[in-house]
Order: C-alpha cells, then structure tokens, then sequence
C-alpha cells in the first residue's frame, strides 16, 4: 500500500457519528457546558480518568460523556493491561459512538527497560513479542497506533552503533505489524537523560531510515518542550514522519492555558497543515473534582478556537 494511503486510512480510521447519545452531560445541566456536544475542530483525546468525577470511575461512561461535551476519541496507554474482555468492551463502545481509539503502549518492560539499543538478542525478542501482541491488543480495542520507547542509551556502545541496533529493531517489528495496518509510533521523551530516544530530529532520522509506513512520529508536545523547544519550527521540520501528537502544557503537564505553551497558536498551525488525526490528551487536570473537570473543557474550547 502506498505509503500516504496507509497513514491516512490507519489514522482517520472510525470516523462517524451517533445515532443515540447518553445522558451523562445533560444531568449535569445545560449552562454549565460550554457548548455541548459540538465536536472540536482538531479531534483530541481523552484519558481514563479525566472526567470521572462527573462520569464516574467507569471509563465506558467517560468515554460517552466525552462524547456528549465534544469529544471524538481516546487514548490509553495501559490498554494492554485491561482483561481483554475490557478491552473488547471498549471498542464496541467506541464503534458504537462513531469514536476513535488512539495510542496504547506496546508492552516490552517499560520505557527504560529492554533496550533495542544494545542488540542484544533477548530484548529483541521481548521487543517482538510485544509487536506480536499489539496486533491482538489492536483487534480489540480497534486501534491502528501503539507507542513505543526504545529504552535507555547503552552507555558501553558508540551512538551509531546504538542507532544502527535500533533501526535494524524497528525493521522487524514493522514487518509484524504492516501487514495489520498499525502504526508504531516512536515517542522520544524528557522523562531522564538516560533515555536513547530524546529529540525529534533523532527520531525523525530513524523513521526514515526504518522506511515503513508503520513506524512513525509520536511528537509529544510537553517533552519536546522540555528537550528542545521551538515546537512549531521542529513540527515543520519532522511532519512528514509525524503520525500522532500528544498535548501537555509546561510546567505542570496539564490542559493547555496552564503553562507557557500557546496552545491555541499551536492547534491552528496544526490544523492548517492538514493533520486530521488524534492529538492525545496525556495530561493532569490542573484543578481537582467537578471544577477541574469543566476548567479543562474550557481550555479546550480556548484553545480550539482558532481561525480556519
């Protein structure tokens, strides 16, 4: 498949709308949602929790809340971990409200642990055995992404011998899951400086060196903040590599308005790029209970309220 196509359809998959909605944001009280039920013009997702005091601690019933207040999809990073009849569950329900299944993590130990950067053989296998169950985890939940962290930089190899371990790594998992339709998406983070995966010129050198439509940019805009800065010149210089978007303000990694980040700036440039696909909610609610709740909302509609 044409590598444009295979991006497009494997992001903008599960598209569509309800025939029914819920009641969850019309117990709340019409004057108290901003503008409910209109769909955003970028479509972000949510995280498991996020709106659970006024939801509750159900994810199934956020999910439709969600739905009801303008939301289009979700992300979960611990997916993997659920019952698979939870993750069933899940993504009947969001086939049902016409929603999207964004990231979920591709379990190979943790972001530090196994790393692909040493060559060695065992955490190779681990590596591939988690592809190997993404594309289970997949089916179920109806995702087409999963994130992945090389682990951390082997400190007794040169980089390029560290680079040259990763891309061959990377090859062999994409020849498991191209064939599924999943993109694998690299996340590079600020989370320790013992990490391999940190910046995304770095990242954006080993996609195009892995040369699959199934390994891509995870550009998450809170830890590009952090390492590097200057996020819309670095979204230009690496978008034809990006497959998904993460949002986090700095400092406090919550909803935009919070921090430093002009979101709203941000959004708009992403939009007029042409990017249709999930941007991810992996942030904190600044504010706690009920009042957190509609503040992030209002955020949301702050900053999506851009000119088109």
């Amino acid at each position: 498949m044409q590598r444009k196509n295979f991006i497009k359809n494997s992001l903008l998959a599960g598209g569509g709308l309800l025939a029914a909605r819920s009641t969850h944001a019309a117990a709340m009280g019409k004057n108290e949602l901003p503008e409910s039920g209109k769909p955003f013009k970028l479509n972000y997702g949510i995280h498991d929790g996020m709106f659970k005091n006024n939801a509750g601690k159900d994810f199934i019933d956020q999910i439709k809340f969600a739905y009801d207040i303008g939301f289009r999809s979700i992300e979960d990073n611990g997916m993997a971990g659920r019952p698979v009849e939870q993750q069933k569950a899940i993504g009947d329900a969001l086939a049902k409200l016409g929603m999207s299944m964004g990231v979920f993590v591709l379990d190979k130990g943790g972001n530090d642990a196994n790393t692909i950067a040493s060559g060695k053989p065992e955490n190779l296998e681990i590596f591939l055995k988690g592809c190997r169950q993404a594309v289970e985890v997949a089916k179920r939940c109806n995702a087409k992404l999963t994130t992945m962290v090389p682990g951390d930089f082997e400190r007794d190899l040169p980089i390029g011998i560290q680079t040259a371990n990763t891309i061959e790594a990377l090859r062999k998992g994409a020849e498991i899951l191209e064939p599924h339709g999943i993109v694998m998406v690299l996340e590079p983070l600020s989370d320790s400086p013992n990490l391999f995966l940190r910046h995304s010129d770095q990242t954006y050198a080993i996609c195009k060196a892995v040369n699959s439509p199934s390994c891509k940019i995870l550009f998450d805009m809170f830890h590009m903040q952090r390492n590097e800065g200057n996020i819309i010149h670095n979204i230009d210089l690496t978008y034809s590599e990006i497959a998904y978007f993460q949002i986090g303000n700095n400092p406090g990694r919550n909803e935009p308005t919070t921090g430093e980040m002009d979101y709203k700036n941000i959004f708009k440039h992403i939009y007029h790029k042409g990017y249709r696909g999930i941007l991810g909610m992996e942030h904190g609610n600044s504010l706690p209970g009920k009042e957190g709740e509609m503040a992030l909302i209002k955020a949301y509609r702050d900053s999506d309220d851009f000119e088109v």
